[in-house]
């Protein structure tokens, strides 16, 4: 698979935009070469917030986001994500949640995946997916 665009958040709030070759959603770690640049960096999954897998590394800044559903074609369950931060996102969940259901969440996996992917509800942002650390999330519902 050839690099993919994308954009790193990290929990301390930075931001770096980079390329990533081989992604997996089980590694402790992840390589990213940094845009317009020859560093090659190793990054531990523990300090990330999200990967955003993205269009273009400009984006559009005068573009609003529209964060409900009904904008595209549903795929897959709606979701709405609420960070550590009370940041928030909504899509739909790509597949399953890395944790066993019920009332509390547990932010630890349960399984191998470090967490979910989320395809935005607007089809219109930069953003082609997101994938969620589940250490940085506090709240996450699943909408039927």
């Amino acid at each position: 698979m050839p690099d993919e665009k994308v954009v790193l958040r990290f929990l301390d709030g930075r931001i770096i935009k980079g390329h990533i070759r081989d992604f997996s959603e089980t590694s402790e770690e992840l390589i990213l070469q940094e845009l317009d640049s020859d560093v090659v960096r190793v990054l531990k999954s523990d300090i990330l917030k999200a990967i955003f897998f993205v269009r273009s590394f400009e984006g559009d800044s005068r573009y609003n986001e529209k964060k409900s559903y009904g904008l595209r074609k549903p795929r897959g369950r709606r979701t709405f994500i609420k960070f550590l931060d009370n940041e928030y996102m909504v899509g739909f969940l790509d597949g399953d949640l890395p944790w066993d259901k019920g009332f509390f969440l547990n932010r630890h996996a349960v399984y191998d995946r470090k967490g979910f992917f989320l395809l935005p509800a607007d089809e219109g942002v930069n953003n082609i997916r997101v994938f969620i650390f589940v250490h940085a999330v506090k709240d996450v519902t699943v909408v039927p």
